[in-house]
């Protein structure tokens, strides 16, 4: 589950494009299916959205939370494709992102009646 924060006025105009960069990189090196987008936008009014000094208006904050379970190699590999495939693709500088990684064991996600502990049938790994 990946949520997005960002002032409204820039995140909102490039929502789909940024959901389809996440997303590659998800799959790419997580190996998540490409149906597996749970993408959460807040587009916020630039007066409840403080951000960094030496910031511009694109500072935008990503939080991904995963199930624990992926190597540090992984999720370092994860926000560098990050940080590389926005500025590719939507102009936006690294200084302008902030990526959080928050991880929860298995047993703290529910989906699907279940919880993440229990389920035996996922379409990708958690433990690479």
């Amino acid at each position: 589950m990946i949520v997005i924060y960002g002032i409204k006025e820039n995140l909102n105009p490039i929502k789909a494009k940024l959901s389809d960069v996440i997303n590659q990189s998800m799959q790419a090196i997580l190996g998540m299916p490409e149906d597996k987008r749970i993408h959460r936008f807040i587009p916020m009014d630039k007066s409840d959205f403080y951000y960094p000094g030496g910031r511009s208006d694109n500072y935008t904050v990503i939080e991904i939370n995963m199930m624990e379970g992926r190597q540090i190699e992984t999720k370092k590999a994860l926000i560098k494709s990050l940080f590389q495939h926005i500025e590719k693709h939507l102009n936006i500088s690294p200084v302008d992102i902030e990526i959080t990684i928050k991880e929860q064991p298995k047993h703290c996600w529910g989906f699907r009646g279940i919880t993440g502990d229990e389920v035996n049938d996922l379409k990708y790994k958690v433990n690479l």
